[in-house]
C-alpha cells in the first residue's frame, strides 16, 4: 500500500507530525520516508515508516522508526474501496544512531541472524524504556520481523512488530547503505568564499606566474629535423 492511501485514510497524518520552528507541517513538504504497511483481516497489522535525518552542524544524523497498529479492516462498500487505516495518533517513535543503523544492516545482509544476539537494543528515557528487535524470519514465510517494545514508567507496556518481506528488506538494505554516508557527513555543501578572500585575489600572486618556470618550447628545426630538445626520442621514433 502506498503512503498516501493511509495518509488519507488516517486524515492526513502528516499534518499530525508536528510542528517545527512554530510553523505547520503538511503533506506537500513533509520529510520523504520509506512506508511498509502490513494490514491483515483480523485487524491485528502495523506500519512501519522510516525517515532519514542526515548530519548537520554538531548535530549527529539518525533514522526516526515509526510504529503504529492496525486501527480499522479495509473493506468493499458497493463500487468504493474502503482502506485499512492505523492508529498514529498512539504511534512508538525510535530515533536510531548510526552505529545502531550498522546493527540493522548486518541482519538484513546476512551476518548475523539476530540484532544484538538477540537482545534487541535498549533505549531508556525519563518516560519509557524501548527495547528494538530485528530478526531472519524463515516461517510463517521468508522476511524479518522487526518489532519494538516499549514500558512507560506509569504505563502498561505495548509491544508492535512487523514481518518484513524480502523484497522490503532489499530496499531497506540498499538504502540505509547508502543513508549510512549523509548520517555521518550529513549532505555536502559547496561553502562561499569569504569577501575578504575574494578581494584579497588569487591564491598565487600575479608576480609568482609572471616568473615561473616554464618548458622552452621546441625550434621548428628541430621538429623539421625529427628531434626533439630532449635528444632521447624522436618523430622518427615514433613513426
Amino acid at each position: 500500500m502506498m503512503e498516501q492511501d493511509y495518509a488519507e485514510s488516517n486524515g492526513g497524518v502528516a499534518e499530525k507530525d508536528g510542528a517545527m520552528n512554530g510553523v505547520k507541517r503538511t503533506e506537500t513538504d513533509v520529510r520523504p520516508r520509506y512506508v511498509c504497511c502490513h494490514p491483515n483481516a483480523k485487524g491485528t497489522g502495523c506500519s512501519v515508516k522510516f525517515e532519514l535525518h542526515p548530519a548537520h552542524d554538531y548535530v549527529e544524523g539518525s533514522l526516526f522508526v515509526t510504529f503504529a497498529a492496525q486501527k480499522s479492516v479495509g473493506r468493499i462498500e458497493g463500487t468504493r474501496r474502503i482502506l485499512p487505516t492505523f492508529d498514529w495518533e498512539n504511534r512508538i517513535t525510535v530515533r536510531m544512531s548510526v552505529n545502531e543503523v550498522a546493527a540493522m544492516l548486518e541482519v538484513l545482509r546476512g551476518y548475523c541472524e539476530k540484532m544484538a544476539d538477540g537482545n534487541g537494543l535498549f533505549h531508556r528515557t525519563p518516560k519509557a524504556n524501548t527495547i528494538i528487535t530485528l530478526e531472519h524470519r524463515l516461517e510463517p514465510m521468508p522476511g524479518f520481523l522487526f518489532g519494538v517494545s516499549r514500558k512507560p514508567v506509569d504505563g502498561s507496556p505495548r509491544r508492535m512488530c512487523v514481518l518484513l518481506s524480502m523484497k522490503e528488506a532489499l530496499v531497506l538494505s540498499e538504502s540505509l547503505g547508502g543513508a549510512m554516508l549523509y548520517m555521518a557527513f550529513g549532505l555536502p555543501k559547496v561553502l562561499p568564499r569569504v569577501a575578504a578572500d575574494l578581494a584579497a585575489g588569487p591564491a598565487v600572486p600575479a608576480s609568482n606566474l609572471a616568473t615561473a618556470p616554464c618548458r622552452p618550447a621546441v625550434p621548428a628545426s628541430n621538429l623539421a629535423s625529427g628531434s626533439t630538445s630532449s635528444g632521447t626520442r624522436t618523430l622518427k621514433d615514433v613513426a
